[in-house]
Formats: structure tokens, C-alpha cells, sequence
């Protein structure tokens, strides 16, 4: 049996742009991409936490340390500049690998600088 699990999120990056006439897809800055391991081309699900909206894209590379995200085309009407966002790339792993399998979380300040990263989410309280 093949799972989906996460494989890497970038959480509660601040959207920097939402541009509508750009052909399409999310600018990361490239130092996160590459931190995350989220590949530029991906298919990425973002979750707006201002808003509750949740759509799926693809990543493409921004200017490393930029601290760009930058919601574009039609994915522009669900984020606006200032919303925090969580970024979620997710990988098929078989029940062997999903077993050891650990995630790389990513977690940035409200500039989209890099906090600390982990590969596993504290438990959560009753």
C-alpha cells in the first residue's frame, strides 16, 4: 500500500506579493525551497490562516533571502499580502519507509527569515 505524507511544510510564512496577471504558481524565496526541500515545479498546497482558504499550486524559485511568497495568478483571490500561509509539499512513501519516514518543517519569523526547523510536530494538549 502506498501513503501520502507530508514531506516538508514551510509554517506561518507572511505572503509578501499576491499577483493576479502573473502567469501562475507561488514565488518561495529559494533559500526556503532549499531548506524545506521543496522542489521548484512542485505541486504545493497552502493553507491560508487569516481566511481558512486552502487551494493547490506548484513552487516556483524567488530570489534567495528575499524572504519572497508570492501568491500568483488566479491563486492571488484566495491570499493577500500580509496573511500568514502554511506551505505543504507531500510525497508516496510505502508502509516500510513510512514507518522511519520524518518530515522537514521549516518555521520563519513574520519576515519569512528562518527560525528553526524540526521533523516532528510537538504533541498536542487535551
Amino acid at each position: 500500500m502506498q501513503l501520502t505524507l507530508l514531506k516538508a511544510k514551510i509554517h506561518r510564512a507572511t505572503v509578501t506579493h499576491a499577483e493576479l496577471h502573473y502567469e501562475g504558481s507561488c514565488a518561495i524565496d529559494g533559500r526556503l525551497l532549499d531548506i524545506s526541500g521543496i522542489r521548484q515545479y512542485e505541486r504545493i498546497d497552502i493553507y491560508n490562516v487569516n481566511n481558512g482558504k486552502r487551494f493547490s499550486t506548484y513552487a516556483i524559485r524567488g530570489e534567495e533571502g528575499s524572504g519572497v511568497i508570492s501568491v500568483n495568478g488566479a491563486a492571488a483571490h484566495q491570499a493577500q499580502p500580509g496573511d500568514l500561509v502554511i506551505i505543504c509539499a507531500y510525497g508516496h512513501c510505502d508502509e516500510a519507509e513510512a514507518a522511519v519516514y520524518k518530515p522537514t518543517l521549516v518555521y520563519v519569523d513574520r519576515d519569512n527569515r528562518l527560525t528553526h526547523t524540526n521533523h516532528s510536530m510537538p504533541k498536542q494538549a487535551a
